[in-house]
């Protein structure tokens, strides 16, 4: 089933507003309860998207009942990630991801997901800015060429949109996010997280469907951009990174997006359910974005289906969701934002530090289990 452009009205138990992993999720949830959905996209499909494209494997079960039968192979084919390297202050830490993780380019995921939507029974819109939503329940959304009316809505749009302009504004340093693909001679199974004075970069094998396996590694970096604009600079602010660069060849374009801005995780607006990013930014050092976005989808539609079957209100089913984001998913913003702080106390405290979680494979296990 191909996007819709010859109704101009339409009557759904429930709109969401993006396509990414939330947004998908979220509609091939609520579609398979029963429920009738709108998918409304600004863009196309595949598409390029800044990200680590790690999959913890928290959300691996997840992602598998998502995919439709004929998307299976996206995470079958899966490369499996299973130790991480840590690359700080001169220390070279290293550890188990256990489970391990899945790498999947996000090229593929999102198209995989947008497909499987359709197959679930979806309506989707590509190429549909939404440019205003109205009503408390039920809502009217508006676009530039499509109106919907829908008894509960999704925001799934992502750190910056127009419909998330009662946020707080930005203010102070700009960290902005770059990623690109490359190739490397012999890229190993790990993830491997380079940090330096003003950002990070993380580097990690990863294939695409369709292309013979190419060697090919995600580079994904978050930076200060008084530090640096460019992959190729970021490259040189880590000894280590610049040297395995250097026997790099570019993929394909970098892409980028900014501000990145970190905050208390707000799941909620009005009577409108947020996932994904829209609800709150993770620092993406700790991998969990994906899954994050996938998690607070599904729950998001299945704290709705109460709703759509008539058993609860919109103001139940919302304090529902709040009630279960906050307690299963809220902590990893907690945990990663008390890892960002230690990154940045200054060096000579955070050695001893570092000695200690080098020396004691079981602390730094705990570490990455801890933001999960």
């Amino acid at each position: 089933m191909g996007p819709i452009r010859d109704k101009k009205l339409a009557e759904y138990d429930l709109a969401v507003i993006g396509a990414g992993p939330a947004g998908s999720a979220a509609a091939i949830t609520a579609a398979r309860l029963g429920a009738k959905v709108a998918l409304i996209e600004r863009g196309t499909f595949p598409r390029q998207k800044v990200c680590g494209e790690f999959v913890s494997a928290e959300s691996l079960d997840l992602l598998s009942e998502l995919l439709s039968e004929s998307k299976q192979h996206l995470l079958h084919d899966a490369i499996r990630i299973s130790r991480a390297r840590i690359h700080l202050d001169g220390q070279d830490i290293r550890t188990e991801i256990t489970p391990p993780a899945a790498s999947i380019a996000r090229l593929d995921l999102d198209a995989a997901l947008w497909q499987s939507a359709q197959e679930a029974g979806v309506r989707v819109y590509s190429k549909c800015t939404v440019q205003s939503i109205s009503g408390d329940g039920p809502f009217k959304v508006s676009g530039a060429a499509e109106t919907f009316h829908a008894s509960s809505v999704i925001n799934a749009t992502g750190r910056w949109s127009n419909l998330n302009s009662g946020d707080a504004e930005y203010s102070g340093d700009k960290w902005i996010g770059l990623k690109a693909h490359y190739e490397e001679p012999q890229a190993e199974p790990v993830v491997a997280l380079y940090f330096f004075n003003g950002g990070y970069c993380g580097v990690q094998p990863v294939d695409l469907l369709g292309t013979p396996q190419s060697r090919r590694v995600n580079v994904a970096a978050m930076v200060n951009s008084n530090v640096a604009t460019t992959l190729p600079k970021i490259f040189t602010l880590h000894p280590a990174l610049l040297k395995r660069s250097s026997a790099w060849r570019e993929l394909g374009k970098a892409v980028a997006t900014s501000p990145l801005v970190f905050r208390q995780p707000e799941c909620v607006s009005g009577n409108i359910l947020r996932v994904g990013d829209a609800a709150g930014f993770v620092d993406p050092f700790v991998g969990d974005g994906i899954s994050l976005a996938l998690r607070s989808g599904s729950l998001a539609a299945r704290s709705l289906n109460l709703f759509f079957n008539r058993r609860a209100t919109l103001s139940d089913v919302i304090a529902r969701y709040r009630h279960e984001y906050n307690l299963t998913l809220a902590p990893v913003f907690a945990n990663s934002s008390q890892l960002r702080r230690l990154l940045n106390i200054p060096r000579s405290l955070r050695a001893p530090l570092l000695f200690v979680v080098n020396r004691t494979p079981r602390i730094a296990r705990w570490v990455v289990r801890k933001t999960r």
